[in-house]
Parts: structure tokens; sequence; C-alpha cells
């Protein structure tokens, strides 16, 4: 899913006065109302000439002397998009056309051709090669005890036009996020993120596959809206900020009301990024400084605290609630509940039916056999027979086995 991410946000200035700093000499009083005068040094570094005067490397403002946020050199990200581009090109060597299907697009590429548009209109690998990947399929879960494919399906990708969607959404926001954040926090956001999309769609889409790392793209962006709210007070234009962060992220979500496109994984993911970017990326106010970027001969009189009391509210706040969120979503997923039995609207956040499309699933009917844990499968629609092992015999299990069969 495409997104937008150039939003330009401006710093406010400091205000005048806060955490004046001051030069102590032998004799001389400290004062912070005299005038600054300054010439720039080849390095762009600013000098200081009279007494009562205060730097910072890049600007200066009279003052006051703070360290200027760290520019990171961004590599996590791009490693990200050469992962999944990897992962995706083992996964059509994998795939093998040729070998499994009569047909194949873009035949001269050999074993890495495409299944047909009929199967896969994205150019991509069949579904059950996805699922021998790591697909997020319910039934294995919980079933078969692979909680694994909660983070494995954030690699996966339908096809070329997904992957390349995702991609160039991940650069556009992601490299700007690790350049003022860092690798670590935004790393750790990514993939709590893409594991909340993932559970959220378990809860409520249990049959087929979903793969994608649109989840980990919407905490990316919900981390964005948060950081705004919690970093408030050193932002100039904040209501065009805001409103224009909002716009993108509505779009977005919106278009995730199409037939086959997994809204809840968009939806658990950016709630999940929005309550981390609280946790994550704090940032100190303006007007505070560390006693360790003061040179020395220079006091500070007052310092102002490092965070404002609403941050910390809104930090402690939102690590609860995630913590919560995960454990009891876990919970419900691994006892096999579906969360559509308790809630009869919410699949309209998935899809809305229209007079273009039908958001109703297509009904499957096979004819099925058992010896032993031996499972025997024939899709009526399409012919297809497949031979499955079953340690306990589950309608909803067969069901699902058989949806995708005839997919």
């Amino acid at each position: 899913m495409g997104m937008d991410s150039g939003i330009q946000i401006k710093v406010m200035n400091h205000r005048k006065g806060d955490n004046v700093v001051h030069p102590v000499r032998p004799g001389h009083a400290t004062s912070a109302s005299q005038p600054s005068t300054s010439s720039p040094l080849p390095d762009g570094r600013r000098r200081q000439h009279q007494q009562g005067q205060t730097y910072r490397q890049g600007q200066q403002v009279q003052g006051l002397i703070e360290k200027p946020f760290k520019k990171w050199v961004p590599w996590l990200v791009p490693g990200f998009v050469l992962a999944n581009i990897v992962v995706f090109v083992i996964t059509m060597f994998i795939n093998d056309c040729p070998k499994n299907s009569v047909s194949c697009v873009a035949g001269f590429l050999g074993r890495f051709s495409f299944q047909p548009f009929k199967e896969n209109p994205l150019l991509g690998p069949s579904s059950s090669t996805l699922e021998k990947m790591g697909a997020l399929e319910v039934s294995k879960v919980v079933h078969g005890h692979q909680a694994w494919r909660l983070l494995a399906c954030i690699w996966l990708h339908a096809g070329v036009f997904h992957i390349l969607a995702n991609m160039l959404s991940l650069v556009f926001i992601g490299i700007r996020l690790e350049q003022e954040f860092g690798f670590v926090r935004i790393g750790l956001l990514y993939l709590i993120a893409g594991f909340g999309g993932s559970l959220l769609s378990s809860l409520f889409i249990q049959t087929g596959i979903s793969v994608g790392a649109s989840g980990a793209l919407f905490g990316l962006l919900g981390s964005m809206l948060s950081e705004l709210i919690t970093n408030w007070t050193i932002y100039v234009n904040k209501l065009a900020a805001l409103l224009t962060l909002i716009l993108i992220i509505v779009i977005n979500l919106a278009v995730g009301i199409l037939p086959h496109v997994d809204n809840f994984a968009h939806i658990g993911g950016f709630l999940s990024g929005f309550l981390l970017g609280f946790v994550f990326l704090i940032r100190p106010q303006f007007g505070y400084v560390s006693q360790k970027d003061v040179p020395p001969g220079y006091i500070v009189p007052s310092r102002k605290p490092k965070h404002k009391p609403y941050q910390y509210v809104l930090w402690v706040i939102s690590l609860i609630l995630l913590i919560v969120g995960y454990i009891v979503g876990l919970v419900l997923l691994l006892r096999g509940v579906n969360m559509n039995d308790h809630c009869s609207w919410c699949h309209y956040m998935s899809c809305v039916p229209t007079s273009l499309w039908s958001c109703k699933s297509q009904q499957v009917y096979c004819e099925s056999s058992q010896l032993g844990n031996q499972l025997n499968l024939t899709c009526i629609s399409n012919g297809k027979s497949n031979i499955y092992a079953l340690s306990d015999e589950n309608s909803s299990q067969v069901q699902q086995l058989c949806s995708k069969l005839c997919s």
C-alpha cells in the first residue's frame, strides 16, 4: 500500500531566556543581558567574542546552549528492504512455476516465472508456496502451534506489485524515522507493530492466508502521529502537520475496505505503532540542557525537567495498553476464538460491500475421505485433490483446507 510521507515539520525557535548559561570568570558577575556578536568559522561553528555570549553548533541561540538532536545514518531500513527482496526471490525460486503449473507468466524467467494471472494477478507465487514459506494461516498457529508465522508473514509478499508498493512506502517513511530516532527504536517498532497487525488479523480473518509488511508499515505511520502529539511543544505549524498526517492515515486505511485487502492487519499495526510511538519516540523538551553538554566555565542557573508530565503519563498508559492488549490477544488466538462471533459489524472494517464488488467468500465444496489420520480432499469446482495429515478431525480446519484447495 503506497503511503505518502512527505510532511515537512519545522521546529520552534527556543524562547529567549530559557535556561540561560553564563560564563564564570573571577571578579565578574554572571549576566545574560549583554549583546552577542559572532563570526562564522570555516567549520560552521560560532565563536564567542564577548562575556555572556553562548553558542551551539550550526546555529546561534542567544542565552542557550543545547546539543542539537543527533542525526543517524540509516542502514536498518535499507537492510529491511533488501531482506524483503531476497525473501521474495527465494520464494519464487522455491515456487518453480514451470514444474508445478501448466502455464506461467514470463516463462523466459524459468523457475522464477510467475503463476498464471487467474491464480495470482499480482505477479507472484502460489498460495501453497507462501504457506510453506511462513504465511499467516490461523489453523497452523492455533492447532499446529506455529506462532512464529505471526512474524514470518511480514517478510513475505504475494507478488511484484505487492512488494513494490510496500518497499517504496518503507523507504519514504522508515528512512526518515531512522534518521531521527536511530535503528534500535525504529527496528523494534517495525517488528512489534508488524506482530500486532498479524495478531489482530488472526482474530478476525481465520480463513485463507495473509502475507505482507503492511501492518509494520502502518505501525510506522501510527508512530509518526503519536510522535507529533508527545513532542507537541517543539513544533510550529502544529495544526497543519496534524491534519496532513491524519489525512494520509485516513486515505490509506480507507483503501483497506476493498476486497482481498487485510485491513485488520493495517488497523492492528497502526494501533500498535501509535502506542509504541509514545514509548519509543519521546524527545526532551526544548529548554532542557544536559549538564554534560555545558562547556567548562559555564553554569546553568536554572534547569527545566527533561520531559513534561504529559509525556510521562502517555508513556505509562501506552506501555500498559500494549502489554495488556498483546497478552489478551494471544490468549484469545491460542484458544481459537473468532472475534467475528462477538462483533457482528467488525467485518465491515476490512471490506464494505458495494454494487461493484461483494465481500462474501465464494462457497467451496470438497469431497473427503479419511483413513486413519490421512484426510483425502477433492475440490468439486476445480477437481484438485490433496492428502493431509490430521491428528484429530476438526470441521473448521477441514473447511479451511478445502478453501485453500479450491482457491
